[in-house]
């Protein structure tokens, strides 16, 4: 099934072994994992927290008796990116939760990582230390000045070795350019500058200027009675640095050229599906609201979630999606009792393997759903502590919608709607996704890896 695997997978198609979970005794809210992003290598996987925490994790080094297997994540680094605050301005609370975090391409021995809560978007630098500077002539060994009048020798300061540490430090601060909540950052292909959007605004931000901020979409109407939509997602190209798109909470997306005008508010293209009269109901609305959005690797694609299907765009044709994959349309008959418990306003993820060939998004029940875009086969997956110890092949799970249940199914009554899958990653080169359940990190790996 998963490209380039065809051949070997065989009778185990669709099976990943669990390479770890983190395993958390009583869940508070700040534990619950907000985001989940790998970098560009896939050799660190970043996750943020309602707490706003970050946990970095690295991939061990190959073992010589084992040349053909990688090895597990482990935690490289955990730090507190972002604190609750308080506008006394505007009277409001500011949540430390971790909306985002983007990765930047690596460019010498540190990594880069962008975070951000609602308001405010930092820039961090992970270094690693295992050298310290010894032989200071101001200062005795515990950092103390020492009497100038007592220093009768100059000594040459020396690099002793120590324990490797690692540290997290914040070297930008992007603060005071939105009203509303940030929703996405996305890194510009020039690496140079970055975009923040929020519910009404995209702005475009150079890494080096933090007082400053250039704002390149803005649909706030001059009467807010007459809001009709917000801005969802938002993302730049992989290749050309002066296109970006973003979606909406009509369903709509709209691809924008930087080169045409400084303010983006006239689209150079507007991608809409024409709803079908015999779906429409009173929540056809809330559930045509579009998630997330992401271009492919290749450029050539969009992908849109919103609550039930995952689409598929092609740059090139804006009338309709080249595909449509329905996620969990079990759901369909529970829309009045999702709307009561506020589940139909949440916001699933969408995520492409590194050749743009199958996609992954999450479901309830901590399910989650795959597909293969080539052989237009799917299936369902479970990331719960219940069913995946380490190295356990996880097991294809089905939904019965009603009748006579089967031994391997699960009723559609019997769902978990607490127990969701919103954020999810893939590594940008093999088979090895990262699944956020709750307060657990579920890394799964293909068998044949």
């Amino acid at each position: 099934f998963l490209a380039g695997f065809g051949s070997l997978m065989q009778d185990v198609l669709w099976c990943f072994s669990q390479v770890k979970g983190t395993i958390d005794t009583g869940v508070t809210e700040a534990d619950i994992i907000s985001t989940v992003e790998f970098n560009h290598t896939g050799e660190l996987l970043a996750t943020g927290d309602k707490g706003g925490r970050v946990v970095i994790f690295q991939r061990e080094q190959e073992s010589k008796n084992q040349p053909h297997r990688r090895g597990e994540y482990n935690v490289y680094s955990t730090f507190q990116s972002h604190e609750p605050e308080f506008d006394y301005l505007k009277s409001l609370e500011i949540e430390e939760k971790i909306n985002k975090i983007r990765w930047l391409p690596q460019q010498n021995a540190a990594y880069f990582l962008l975070s951000t809560n609602d308001k405010t978007v930092k820039l961090w630098k992970v270094s690693e230390r295992d050298k310290r500077p010894e032989g200071y002539n101001l200062k005795d060994e515990d950092g103390r000045l020492r009497d100038p009048s007592m220093i009768t020798m100059l000594r040459v300061p020396v690099l002793r070795p120590m324990d490797l540490m690692v540290e997290a430090t914040p070297r930008r601060v992007f603060a005071n350019a939105h009203t509303y909540h940030i929703n996405s950052i996305s890194v510009n292909s020039d690496y140079e500058t970055y975009m923040s959007a929020d519910d009404l605004r995209i702005n475009l931000w150079n890494f080096e200027i933090t007082n400053q901020s250039f704002n390149i979409v803005d649909i706030k109407p001059a009467n807010m009675e007459e809001l009709t939509e917000v801005i969802t997602a938002a993302e730049f190209h992989p290749h050309h640095c002066n296109t970006f798109v973003y979606s909406s909470s009509k369903g709509t997306i709209r691809l924008c050229d930087m080169r045409t005008a400084a303010l983006c508010d006239r689209h150079a293209k507007f991608f809409e599906e024409p709803e079908d009269p015999s779906n429409r109901s009173f929540f056809s609305e809330i559930i045509s609201s579009i998630s997330d959005v992401k271009f492919s690797h290749s450029g050539r694609y969009i992908m849109t979630r919103d609550y039930l299907t995952v689409k598929v765009w092609d740059l090139n044709m804006e009338n309709r999606p080249i595909e449509t994959y329905q996620v969990h349309d079990y759901l369909r008959s529970k829309l009045c009792s999702l709307y009561e418990n506020d589940c139909i306003f949440d916001k699933f993820e969408c995520v492409w393997n590194g050749s743009d060939s199958v996609i992954m998004t999450g479901s309830y029940n901590n399910f989650f759903r795959m597909f293969d875009r080539n052989t237009k086969r799917d299936v369902t997956l479970e990331a719960s502590r219940e069913n995946s110890k380490p190295r356990a092949i996880l097991k294809p799970r089905k939904v019965c919608v009603g009748g006579k249940r089967r031994k391997d199914e699960i009723s559609v009554d019997s769902l978990d709607f607490s127990k969701k899958i919103l954020h999810t990653a893939w590594h940008p080169s093999e088979n090895i996704i990262a699944v956020a359940a709750t307060n657990n990190l579920y890394i799964f790996q293909d068998k044949v890896n």
